[in-house]
């Protein structure tokens, strides 16, 4: 699957790896809302190109994984700050 990595350059290896490393930050770094949805710039950075296969759950399946997602993050990070924005479409 990443037969392509034996052909590049050092350079080149370099500005993957850079490249990847940003998008890693970028999704590391959501906080607020953006930490809700699904990131395909992200996957956007491996060289193949696939249509994600989204299956989305029931409503109220949904909102209890967003529930116990919540929870997670009071368990794993439980002195984070506290985001009181509200979500606002771009």
């Amino acid at each position: 699957m990443d037969e392509d990595l034996d052909t590049l350059s050092r350079e080149q290896l370099l500005a993957e790896v850079k490249a990847l490393r940003a998008g890693i930050r970028k999704h590391r770094d959501s906080t607020g809302q953006e930490l809700c949805w699904h990131h395909p710039a992200l996957w956007g950075l491996l060289p193949e190109t696939v249509v994600p296969d989204v299956a989305v759950p029931p409503w109220p399946n949904f909102l209890r994984g967003c529930l116990r997602y919540r929870e997670s993050l009071d368990r794993q990070l439980p002195n984070a700050r506290e985001h009181v924005g509200e979500y606002e479409e771009e």
